[in-house]
């Protein structure tokens, strides 16, 4: 594109080191911006600096579930860059595949799950936006939530249940961040064969690509992390200038159409 969309602008993405992170760094570099890529996975988020270059890309070590860690990290690339621009909130967990059932639901994995996918948020968030406030910066939070998000049985329980409280967790930091220009939203994918989605079941991308379509709605298109980092990308940029509190489904539409079946 003849004009980057983030030029010059300074994003952190959290989840960074592989799957949809790993795309938004990519693309976040290459419409301009400076990023700080966070993740727990080093060795993974140290090859993503060297593929890309350093001069663009910083890795930070950071757990999410640690709020001393979270300011870390908000701190550091303060002292790097002087301000944040874009907050992406994209670290997340599926949870346990064993027992997900409320009836059966292991509540030590349900805590972790809640801790990474909603705790964790709600720490960026917090941290994210004070450091925004503070050099008065009209920034732009987004966050991974799922067609989870909005339907019952889109994972385990607990993963469903997160990603629920995630999408509230938005509209709340949207009424609250609203005053000080700042956006804050959501990307909701269907299913992307990431590591997230295939590690679990210990199968192919291909295998899960093909029975993510084969649920489908819109044929003829595999989702591919890189379309989910496209839709973050346009919440990051000006061109969502007044958009704030919306919840960007990235589903071809399975969402809708199994709400609508469900409803006759």
């Amino acid at each position: 594109m003849a004009n980057k969309r983030l030029e010059g602008k300074i994003a952190i993405i959290t989840g960074a080191a592989s799957g949809i992170g790993e795309e938004a760094v990519k693309l976040f570099v290459e419409n301009g911006a400076y990023v700080v890529a966070v993740d727990i996975q080093d060795e993974l988020g140290h090859q993503l600096v060297a593929s890309i270059g350093s001069e663009k890309v910083t890795y930070h070590h950071c757990d999410v579930r640690d709020e001393k860690q979270v300011e870390e990290t908000i701190n550091f690339t303060l002292e790097k860059y002087g301000h944040i621009d874009i907050m992406f909130s994209n670290a997340g967990v599926l949870g346990s595949l064993s027992g997900g059932g409320v009836l059966d639901v292991d509540l030590n994995e349900f805590k972790n799950t809640m801790a990474v996918n909603v705790y964790g948020a709600a720490a960026i968030i917090k941290h994210a936006a004070r450091a925004m406030v503070a050099k008065n910066i009209r920034g732009s939070i987004i966050c991974t939530a799922s067609i989870g998000a909005s339907l019952g049985g889109a994972g385990p329980s607990g993963y469903t249940a997160s990603k629920h409280a995630l999408l509230g967790l938005v509209r709340a930091a949207c009424n609250d961040l609203g005053g000080y220009g700042i956006r804050v939203n959501s990307v909701s994918p269907f299913g992307v064969a990431t590591p997230l989605a295939c590690a679990p079941f210990n199968i192919e991308t291909e295998f899960v690509e093909a029975m993510i379509c084969s649920q489908a709605n819109l044929k003829g298109v595999v989702l591919k992390a890189r379309h989910v980092a496209e839709a973050a990308l346009f919440l990051a940029s000006d061109e969502a200038g007044y958009i704030s509190g919306h919840n960007l489904v990235v589903d071809g539409g399975v969402s809708v159409v199994r709400m609508l079946t469900a409803s006759l």
